[in-house]
């Protein structure tokens, strides 16, 4: 006999699976990012390393076709720093990173704000506006500010 299930059950289900993924996952990089301080500290792992990997990594994302060119020098030290900061357990200036980003973040939302909005009228809107204009040419170039 087919069990049968509500949508709130189906949803609630689901929900903890991704939860628990979530909690997995974050466990996992918790691991790794414990295991490559690790090696860091110990020296088996540099900073001319990390840049290397990199490299290697944006190569075969391009040779899989995953990425279309791959990055220039200064991005590569760029995304080194980020994780070799991490690794050396710089939170104050990952701190300020992350403020710096967030503050770039605002100014770029905060110049889209203040473009115009281009709105379109529904199809009802128009039909309604050629009934009101009582113009025999449905349409009639309207563009209204």
């Amino acid at each position: 006999m087919p069990m049968q299930l509500g949508f709130d059950e189906l949803i609630s289900m689901i929900l903890a699976r991704i939860d628990g993924m979530s909690m997995e996952d974050e466990n996992i990089k918790s691991r790794f990012n414990i295991m490559a301080r690790v090696l860091y500290k110990k020296g088996i792992l540099t900073e001319q390393d990390v840049i290397e990997s990199v490299k290697d990594e944006h190569r075969i994302l391009k040779e899989i076709g995953l990425i279309e060119k791959e990055p220039d020098q200064a991005t590569v030290e760029a995304i080194a720093n980020s994780i070799t900061l991490w690794l050396k357990g710089d939170s104050l200036t990952i701190r300020k990173n992350i403020e710096e980003y967030e503050r770039k973040v605002q100014e770029a939302v905060a110049r889209q704000q203040q473009k115009g909005k281009l709105d379109v009228a529904p199809a009802a809107a128009l039909q309604q506006l050629d009934r009101i204009s009582s113009k025999k040419q449905p349409g009639g170039k309207k563009i209204i500010f």
